[in-house]
């Protein structure tokens, strides 16, 4: 596992910095200059004005941010192709439909954004507390933007983040509350050539580690969704638990394997 620490770059944000280092147990130091050469960390999670980012002290790659105010997120919310999107095909969005949507590993909330920006309801579950608190700060960093834009914050609005691990939410779920729709985007397998992948996408993949245990919670789920399971592969991966699914949506890097329960409502 990387060694992480928790950093802050203005002497006004150190209690809101400690406050995170608090939460999650982990060393807190002053980013600037001079420290920044005798950093004994491969990542910090670092506490600016802009926000919160993880950023290497090891790697060659841009700070981590979750941002769905602007960016790609923004040109995905106006240019994204509506329902005709795969991932929309693939839970079922359309016109009479809007499913509420649990998405048991909502890593930076990227899927989730555009489910939400659907139309539907989505509880996202993130169990890594990094991860999480970047998520929600990027959250709280939407509704502030949404103050000046409607749409962004009916958005978010219909986005609910919960710290958690899945499996012992599914658990707790009763009846009357199972989702219609099951979401999963487990961490992918490491590729052979790791060039292929991100820099961004290696250091949430050395953060987070390996979901072990995501086929025991696939088949946790396809007890409780009411219509459907969509698990997100690679493309060329193996069914997730050598689980065969109903069938499966295919891209050029990414297939979608969807497990159905019943029909869904026309």
């Amino acid at each position: 596992m990387p060694k992480i620490i928790v950093s802050y770059t203005e002497n006004c944000l150190k209690p809101t910095a400690e406050y995170i280092a608090n939460l999650i147990d982990l060393p807190l130091i002053q980013l600037n200059t001079e420290s920044s050469c005798y950093i004994d960390a491969d990542y910090s999670l670092c506490l600016s004005e802009a926000g919160l980012s993880l950023i290497s002290h090891t790697n060659n790659h841009g700070a981590i941010y979750c941002n769905f105010a602007t960016g790609s997120h923004r040109h995905r919310r106006n240019h994204g192709g509506g329902n005709g999107q795969m991932i929309a095909k693939a839970v079922g969005v359309s016109g009479k439909f809007m499913p509420n949507i649990l998405d048991l590993t909502a890593g930076l909330g990227s899927d989730g954004f555009v489910l939400a920006s659907l139309g539907c309801q989505i509880k996202l579950l993130e169990r890594n507390p990094v991860v999480h608190l970047l998520l929600e700060d990027g959250l709280r960093r939407a509704k502030d933007a949404g103050i000046d834009d409607a749409e962004l914050n009916s958005i978010i609005q219909r986005m609910d983040l919960i710290k958690i691990n899945s499996s012992l939410y599914l658990d707790s779920l009763a009846i009357s509350d199972y989702p219609d729709v099951i979401y999963m985007d487990p961490m992918f397998p490491p590729r052979r050539k790791s060039a292929q992948v991100k820099k961004e996408m290696q250091a949430l993949h050395q953060i987070i580690g390996e979901d072990e245990d995501a086929a025991a919670v696939l088949e946790k789920a396809l007890d409780i969704a009411i219509y459907r399971v969509v698990v997100k592969r690679p493309a060329h991966a193996e069914c997730l638990g050598m689980i065969k699914p109903s069938y499966s949506l295919q891209g050029k890097s990414t297939r979608y394997d969807i497990f159905t329960k019943q029909k869904l409502p026309k």
